[in-house]
């Protein structure tokens, strides 16, 4: 990891800070090898983020204990089973495939943008969906990117009107661009990687 630890022990502690106790700061692993998760550990990170069933298997085999594990990325069903032994919240349930497979507390992700390559339940649908799974504590969202995080605002705010219409407390929004406009709108759960350790996405 290119990044020392000092400053990712910095960083993490700058966005603690800036999100308040109140807001569950989740650590995107998606671009981080299983060797360098033990920088993170020895950061104070302590809830991690994988987006692939596959690698949150190796990353848990070797770090388990030192983090609380959230799965963020699609959940197929064929892969709810890894998900189950290993997670402590799924932030990304969108299918009555997956719902049916899936057995911890999940959040529903929903597709406020109504973007055909996103991923998430049409907030039309919400409602019958929400009864198919006995174990539902919030929602989730994606925006479409911008380089303004502004942008994001009426997605985080649409987000939180529909979880109030519906008794869910908590809500999972924003990422490293636009995590304090989804803190303003009421995030429980931020959903942070290259704010921590730069951006690591493939050239």
């Amino acid at each position: 990891m290119r990044t020392s630890l000092e400053e990712l022990r910095d960083r993490y502690a700058r966005v603690k800070d800036e999100v308040g106790p109140d807001v569950t700061v989740v650590v995107a692993t998606k671009y981080v090898t299983v060797d360098e998760l033990g920088l993170l550990a020895d950061a104070g990170v302590e809830v991690v983020g994988e987006n692939r069933a596959q690698d949150l298997q190796a990353k848990h085999d070797r770090w388990g204990p030192r983090f609380r594990w959230h799965f963020i990325g699609h959940l197929q069903s064929r892969k709810a089973t890894v998900v189950n032994a290993l997670c402590e919240l799924c932030h990304s349930l969108d299918s009555e495939s997956a719902a049916r497979r899936l057995t911890i507390p999940a959040l529903v992700e929903v597709n406020l943008s109504g973007e055909e390559t996103k991923s998430g339940v049409a907030p039309g649908d919400l409602p019958a969906f929400l009864r198919l799974y006995p174990d539902v504590r919030g929602l989730m969202t994606m925006p479409p990117f911008a380089a303004d995080p502004e942008t994001s605002r009426p997605y985080f705010r649409r987000l939180r009107e529909l979880a109030r219409e519906h008794g869910l407390r908590e809500l999972s929004m924003g990422t490293s661009q636009d995590y304090k406009v989804a803190v303003e709108e009421g995030a429980t759960y931020v959903r942070v990687g290259s704010t921590i350790f730069g951006d690591r996405r493939p050239e």
